[in-house]
């Protein structure tokens, strides 16, 4: 496979919208590498001075008399650097009023497609789900209304879109008897948090795993199947690299996995974490902003973007710092990866690297391991106008994953 497909670098990823951070300090750095040392060095020193003011109980950033006056008021420090109580209680007022909103879109998103007949041949239905954070994870299930049900497949969506997109793949799963578990991550769709904003994308794989339990409990003896798309993919991996994870699961399938996953320059690796620290939720609205093509299908395109679930801002810096934080972790452990597995790219994909998934191919240690390489395909697999053919390819591969895992039985037996 040829190299010379770009591959944007520290993307909003499923927004479309580039925001690389600091893009315009490569024009006045002579010396990246003299001004890495630099910053690590500034980064460890001012990871110390943050360190002592927390623990002393000061804000480095609010003055003696509103320290004070919080310390009478006795109200809890809220993160955000100088935000007083009252601003910090508006903020919060908000956000909870956006999960409302966005909830309630979630719930009145339709399940099946309005073409279909009835109820599209499958039972569906939403349920929120308490999370590892004790927070509340929206859910979708579309189950087979005839037939006995052959396996089960959870899907984890991509960065800043949301479960609901995936009505079109339910329906071609739940017409070949796979039934369908979905969940929006923390700050997506119609679950808790701040839209866009992922505190820690540990989170989502601890909420995955809770997820999976619920969904092994409500069905005993059904196999289950974990898919991912794009981070939601880096998510999938590193849930299923946990033991009591990995015995829950046939496979894992990864569409567009974010694997390989660079900084705008090499400054941005030493400050990341200090920022994430101080200024979390912070946009980079400042940034260079350009439009990614993620499907040739222009009605997909269109259909996303004017979706109000789907986050279309300006990436926010905690997130970019666990996106940048995962795929690192993945990439140092791709040849501890050993359950079942199919890895799908497009080749003309920008915002995640396809040689990326073949690297995850050669150097994982599963004894089931597959790749397809989709020639000029773009990052949405699922959207593009072959999506029926994807569909099908990822069905296939479930079903003679357990075949597999029928023989092996018959052969113990």
């Amino acid at each position: 496979m040829e190299r010379s497909v770009p591959v944007e670098e520290l993307t909003s990823g499923a927004s479309g919208r580039i925001i690389p951070v600091f893009r315009n300090i490569r024009q006045s750095v002579p010396s990246p590498r003299s001004v890495l040392r630099i910053f690590v060095f500034f980064h460890a020193i001012f990871l110390w001075f943050l360190l002592v003011l927390r623990r002393s109980g000061r804000s480095p950033f609010c003055s003696k008399t509103a320290a004070a006056a919080s310390s009478s008021l006795a109200l809890p420090r809220r993160s955000g650097g100088g935000r007083g109580p009252r601003k910090g209680w508006r903020a919060a007022k908000v956000e909870e009023e956006d999960v409302r909103r966005r909830r309630a879109l979630a719930e009145e998103l339709a399940m099946v497609h309005q073409s279909d007949d009835g109820d599209g041949g499958c039972r569906w239905e939403t349920f929120v789900l308490l999370g590892s954070r004790r927070n509340f994870v929206f859910c979708r299930s579309w189950i087979p209304s005839a037939g006995h049900m052959r396996g089960i497949l959870v899907i984890i969506h991509g960065l800043n879109e949301h479960s609901g997109r995936y009505v079109h793949f339910a329906k071609q799963l739940t017409s070949c008897n796979f039934g369908v578990y979905a969940m929006d991550w923390i700050g997506h769709g119609g679950s808790d948090g701040l839209h866009g904003y992922v505190p820690s994308l540990d989170y989502v794989v601890e909420d995955t795993g809770i997820f999976l339990e619920k969904i092994k409990s409500k069905n005993p003896g059904v196999p289950c199947f974990l898919f991912g798309h794009s981070t939601g993919g880096a998510v999938v991996l590193k849930a299923a690299s946990y033991p009591h994870n990995e015995a829950m699961l046939e496979g894992i399938i990864l569409t567009s996995p974010a694997l390989r996953v660079k900084p705008a320059h090499p400054i941005v690796g030493a400050v990341a974490p200090i920022f994430s620290l101080l200024l979390p939720k912070y946009q980079f609205k400042g940034a260079n902003k350009r439009g990614i093509p993620v499907s040739r299908d222009p009605a997909a395109m269109l259909a996303k973007y004017s979706d109000p679930l789907v986050y279309t801002g300006p990436i926010r810096v905690r997130t970019g710092h666990e996106i940048l934080r995962i795929s690192s972790y993945l990439l140092q452990n791709l040849k501890s990866v050993a359950i079942p597995f199919l890895v799908l790219h497009g080749t003309a994909d920008r915002v995640t690297d396809p040689l990326a998934s073949q690297d995850l191919y050669n150097e994982a240690s599963s004894e089931y391991k597959d790749i397809k390489l989709y020639e000029g395909f773009l990052h949405d697999l699922l959207f593009e106008p072959e999506r029926d053919e994807i569909g099908k390819d990822i069905i296939d591969w479930m079903k003679k994953r357990l075949q597999q895992q029928c023989l092996q039985g018959q052969w113990h037996s």
